[in-house]
């Protein structure tokens, strides 16, 4: 049984609370994931759009490769955790039916036992806390009732993650687009407002992301042809 102090969770909440980016947040939270719930191994499966699947974070190479077959062969308990909004626990994968293609291949890995948690917050799911262990029937009640309040701690430090460097990027993106902007006013001699319509325009005949055409203009490696004559014209 692991630890299952109550002060456990508030460490592990101030712990993933002081991590600085998304990536830092995962990892902590493979790592603490063994001492919380006593496996031998932790992942987490990142849900990108709909159906976009990868492993952000895993405590082992094996793990990984584990996932990744998962996500090869479209079958597997992580996977079904996401899909089907739910919990699965795996016995022994020598002997689980559910999975016929990636059990057994699971199974000679070394992975005899699994417990997939879904992570989500406020009905948006993030992906899956995938837990394994080398030994078989290793998960039981207790486990699966830490697994989810570890999984909900983790999904709430994941959202806000994802929502600071979300902002961060925002700003980032518009602090570049002022500097093009600017580049654009003082080389050219337009306003704000006609430099603004020039990158975005470029932006839309191109296809290209407005902060992309920024950071061109900005580090002087790219004045698009169309961007200068344009320019150009407005002035």
């Amino acid at each position: 049984m692991p630890d299952s102090d109550p002060s456990l969770f508030a460490d592990i909440a101030r712990l993933l609370e002081a991590e600085e980016d998304t990536q830092g947040t995962l990892d902590q939270v493979v790592a603490l994931a063994p001492r919380t719930i006593g496996c031998d191994y932790a992942s987490i499966t990142l849900l990108h759009g709909r159906r976009e699947v990868e492993t952000a974070a895993a405590s082992d190479e094996l793990i990984r490769k584990a996932d990744v077959l998962q996500y090869d062969l479209g079958e597997g308990p992580c996977l079904q955790a996401i899909w089907s909004h739910d919990t699965f626990v795996v016995e022994d994968m020598a002997e689980d039916p559910r999975w016929p293609q990636w059990g057994p291949i699971a199974a000679e890995m070394g992975l005899r036992s699994v417990l997939a948690v879904r992570l989500f917050t406020s009905g948006t799911t993030h992906g899956a806390l995938n837990l394994y262990s080398a030994q078989p029937r290793r998960f039981g009640d207790d486990d699966v009732a830490l697994a989810h309040v570890y999984a909900t701690h983790a999904s709430v430090a994941l959202a806000a993650a994802r929502q600071e460097e979300n902002l961060r990027r925002a700003i980032d993106a518009r602090h570049l687009i002022g500097q093009a902007q600017g580049i654009l006013m003082e080389r050219f001699n337009i306003d704000a407002d006609r430099a603004f319509s020039v990158l975005r325009r470029y932006s839309q005949d191109s296809n290209t992301k407005l902060r992309t055409i920024a950071e061109g203009v900005v580090s002087g490696r790219d004045l698009p042809a169309q961007v200068a004559q344009d320019s150009a014209q407005e002035a």
